[in-house]
């Protein structure tokens, strides 16, 4: 089955403050070449022990919304035990337990399939590390 798996990394520079991220463009972008038209699934993967996938609403304060949840399940302050980095970095480390470092989409005739307001978003709440990869595998 030629062409069955496709991958691609993205390189993100999400800056030094906390973000979420909107990379339904690039998703989209990889499927037009990579799904060429077929139905399969999307992996959407990131190899940080700080970061996490989540797909939600954009640009309504949703964003700003989970960014603000996030600092009150996981306050950045010295009550972690892992304490490298700047003050309350531990924090970062537990948040892939709250917001995975994975999504699996469907794709149908090539394109993502997501609800009408949905976006695959990169959370990045790790003012420490603003340079980010993120695999996008099509799998047809």
């Amino acid at each position: 089955m030629p062409d069955a798996f496709t991958t691609r990394v993205l390189s993100l520079a999400t800056g030094s403050a906390e973000r979420v991220a909107d990379i339904t463009g690039d998703c989209e972008s990889f499927l037009r070449e990579a799904a060429a038209g077929r139905d399969g699934l999307l992996n959407v993967f990131v190899p940080h022990a700080t970061a996490g996938i989540a797909i939600i609403e954009t640009g309504a304060g949703s964003d700003d919304d989970l960014l603000s949840a996030l600092h009150t399940l996981l306050p950045a302050d010295d009550r972690w035990q892992h304490r490298h980095g700047s003050p309350g970095h531990g924090r970062d480390h537990v948040l892939p337990a709250f917001v995975p470092p994975h999504a699996t989409l469907p794709v149908v005739g090539g394109r993502l399939e997501l609800g009408t307001w949905q976006s695959v978003c990169l959370v990045d709440t790790n003012r420490d590390n603003p340079d980010r990869r993120v695999r996008l595998s099509f799998l047809g």
